[in-house]
């Protein structure tokens, strides 16, 4: 069965020695690359396509966006660190995407731990990209890591579920996504190397200055379960510490994040 409706045989490579198979669209360049990399595929390789038809964000959610509109782009890596040293590498992410962004838009995203990448629009934020990281192992050492980026580029609003944007709808200016495609290789090239001569421990200092709801009383909730409290930071594995009363700091590494105290429901 094939993976794609139209396939290149001769992947490109960039200035920046990234190897590229583009496809005109595919059911998520997730399953693609996925592929891809058991069978061998190198470090620094990059699939993307022009349309999604199954594109899918954390917790399996649908990633929706009309054919030339949105990047969508998965990068196959094969980080030299340990397993337990891959959780900062979404976080790493989420600050190459939101360079991009300020760097063609100039306009400042916000990061939402763990994945999500705001922008403002009118008083309020929209999601404008998400991140998405898989891992597979091979004898207790990382085989190789998918990277999952999609970022809304062009149209309205209104053409997207609710809550979501794109960078023409929320900054007025219009870019291609290619240009975003080949700036994303560009920053994220930067933000690698610095995750891997760190160890899997980069500076999260980045992240820290775009943090959406710092500061803020917010909820994580997780498989039925919820935690309350300020949102004070990350650890330096990315973790999120919820301060749930004076001095007592949790670490939550797993969840979705909402501001404010949850709302327990009614009785009907």
């Amino acid at each position: 069965m094939s993976v794609a409706s139209s396939f290149d045989p001769r992947p490109t490579t960039d200035d920046s020695d990234w190897l590229i198979h583009r496809y005109d669209s595919v059911a998520s360049t997730m399953d693609v690359a996925s592929q891809l990399a058991r069978f061998g595929a190198r470090e620094r390789t990059a699939v993307v396509t022009a349309e999604q038809t199954a594109g899918r964000g954390r917790g399996g959610r649908p990633w929706q966006a009309a054919a030339g509109s949105a990047l969508f782009t998965t990068l196959i890596l094969r980080p030299p660190v340990a397993v337990h040293r891959l959780s900062t590498l979404p976080l790493i992410a989420g600050v190459a995407v939101s360079e991009v962004i300020e760097q063609i838009a100039g306009s400042a995203p916000l990061l939402k731990w763990p994945n999500d990448v705001w922008l403002e629009t009118d008083d309020a934020t929209g999601k404008v990209a998400g991140i998405l990281m898989t891992s597979s192992l091979r004898g207790g050492s990382v085989d190789h890591v998918l990277v999952g980026v999609g970022i809304n580029v062009l149209g309205d609003a209104e053409e997207l579920p609710q809550g979501a944007t794109t960078i023409q709808a929320a900054t007025g200016v219009t870019a291609t996504p290619d240009q975003v495609f080949q700036s994303l290789l560009e920053r994220f090239s930067d933000a690698y190397a610095t995750f891997v001569a760190g160890d899997g421990r980069p500076s999260l200092s980045g992240w820290l200055a775009r943090a959406a709801l710092l500061g803020e009383v917010v909820t994580l909730e997780d498989a039925g379960r919820s935690r309350t409290g300020k949102f004070v930071g990350v650890d330096e594995d990315g973790g999120l510490l919820i301060e749930e009363r004076p001095h007592q700091i949790h670490k939550v590494v797993a969840g979705d994040l909402v501001r404010g105290p949850r709302v327990a429901r009614q009785p009907e």
